[in-house]
């Protein structure tokens, strides 16, 4: 694999920077084959150790090169992978998982459950800086019964241990290679057992995969896949235009549309188990909740979709979408600016005395992240909100929230690819994690109290009333469904994934 360390600067528009981001690859070195594809993602990986990050936008390009021991199907339902049955105790105390005995890293060693208590418990408790030492924080021991046979011991109940496992930094690596090599060498050079092999990586420029021969599971069809990290929009709806890739991910929707008009393109806009959202905190000018309240109510949320997502995107009033266990029908949170003016003035603000926030946004991350950001703060500007437009990326906001730095509010959109809303609210909420920005204990007392219930049918109920009461107590200002937007030559037999996954593993050309 060859690995270098140059930085390219941001994209701009035109063919000039379609070529630096092309890195100045010539024509026949595209994708035209039946066995090879370029495409192009938003964000770069911040770190090839996929425990490392709960990062949500590079899940489907660590899901080519590593396995997570249980997957989904299109349909988001729980499907065995390398572990190939599993059972969680009466209690929620043991987890019981049997593997594969056909799975091989890309070594040429076999996986096998020491590769699992390496992952899941000993990177932990060796004090590695991961993601997953939160996940599963409560896990006591991994007794590893046989090569294949493993039971996972916890301290408390964990309810949600099997979604887990096919969710975020669930990814299992290769204890043999990292001893080996250590951390900071296994970042730099990762070994999966995936679907396809890394062979080349420029950061911040491309990525290219090549598939794995000895893959347990169905072999890819396309052998070949070039990754061209692309942060600027328009340098991606400019790529695909021009035919100079195959796929693109991340545009907007009206580009997506327009681009479905073209002959030989499609166009793709589909709703996912994503929620577009303000996170906020729970103190600075968010601690009076006549402002939280304030700020939710002069949202006009269907003119944000209809404006920017054709409709697509459904207005929602809880965090959690359509179809998931945590959504709550009934309830409908208003758009209504009178009121919120009312708020803010019991509070001694208005449009001639604003109260000032700090808004952080993404500009290209997701598709229409800056443009809501920039709709929002135009609307709070009429009832009395002056918002500090701020402009990050994905790795600073990481760094800003771990650290409980970010501003008042952040736009952000959080993806829950298994639906349970224990990854919706639950992890949104929890005081004590470091992926929330709510800190207060009323609401986080009983988000805590739900992490051990066992009981699916009350665990459910109980989140959906928390919800609810989130909702109304201005914890949570829930926005839009999270939509997403693809556009492929025609000819590619494109697999669409209720939770957003992006896998060419599961693709092929006609």
């Amino acid at each position: 694999m060859t690995v270098k360390t140059s930085w390219t600067r941001r994209a701009v528009l035109g063919a000039v920077v379609l070529g630096a981001a092309l890195m100045g690859a010539a024509p026949q070195s595209m994708a035209q084959g039946k066995e090879s594809l370029v495409m192009t993602w938003p964000v770069d990986p911040q770190t090839w150790d996929p425990n490392r990050r709960t990062n949500p936008g590079i899940q489907s390009i660590y899901k080519m090169l590593f396995d997570q021991p249980i997957t989904q199907g299109p349909d988001q339902k729980l499907r065995p992978a390398v572990v190939k049955s599993w059972k969680l105790s009466d209690d929620g105390m043991r987890f019981e998982i049997e593997l594969r005995d056909d799975v091989y890293w890309h070594d040429g060693k076999k996986l096998t459950t020491a590769d699992i208590a390496y992952t899941f418990f000993e990177r932990t408790k060796m004090g590695h800086k991961i993601d997953l030492a939160r996940v599963w924080r409560n896990v006591t021991v991994v007794e590893v019964l046989s090569p294949t046979k493993a039971v996972i011991v916890l301290k408390r109940p964990m309810p949600t241990a099997a979604p887990w496992m096919a969710f975020l930094a669930n990814f299992i690596v290769p204890k043999h290679y990292m001893e080996k090599v250590g951390v900071d060498g296994f970042a730099a050079k990762p070994l999966g057992s995936g679907p396809y092999k890394l062979v080349e990586y420029v950061r911040n420029s491309r990525i290219v995969f090549e598939a794995y021969d000895k893959y347990w599971g169905e072999k890819p069809k396309i052998k070949k896949v070039t990754i061209m990290i692309m942060k600027d929009t328009s340098a991606r709806v400019a790529a695909i235009q021009s035919r100079r890739v195959d796929l693109v991910t991340d545009v907007p929707v009206r580009e997506a549309v327009r681009l479905n008009r073209e002959k030989g393109l499609t166009g793709m806009v589909y709703p996912v188990s994503k929620v577009i959202l303000l996170q906020i905190r729970s103190d600075k000018a968010f601690a009076d909740e006549n402002v939280r309240l304030a700020a939710h109510l002069a949202i006009n949320k269907k003119a944000i979709s209809r404006a920017l997502y054709a409709g697509a995107a459904v207005p929602l009033s809880v965090v959690a979408t359509p179809g998931t266990p945590g959504y709550v029908e009934s309830y409908n949170f208003p758009y209504d600016p009178k009121k919120a003016a009312e708020l803010l003035a019991k509070s001694g603000y208005g449009p001639k005395k604003p109260i000032k926030i700090g808004l952080a946004t993404f500009n290209g991350a997701f598709p229409g992240d800056y443009e809501i950001t920039r709709a929002i703060a135009a609307m709070w500007k009429r009832v009395g909100i002056d918002a500090k437009i701020e402009v990050i990326e994905q790795p600073k906001y990481f760094e800003l929230n771990r650290g409980n730095k970010l501003p008042e509010a952040t736009l952000y959109i959080w993806d829950n690819a298994v639906g349970d809303p224990e990854m919706f609210t639950g992890y949104l909420l929890h005081p004590k994690l470091p992926f929330s920005a709510w800190k207060d204990m009323k609401i986080g007392a009983r988000v805590m109290k739900l992490f051990g219930e066992v009981d699916y049918d009350k665990r459910i109920a109980a989140y959906k009333v928390l919800n609810v009461d989130a909702t109304k107590s201005g914890a949570t200002i829930p926005l839009l469904q999270g939509v997403s937007t693809v556009v492929y030559k025609d000819g590619l037999d494109f697999v669409k994934y209720n939770n957003g996954w992006v896998l060419p593993q599961k693709w092929s050309w006609k």
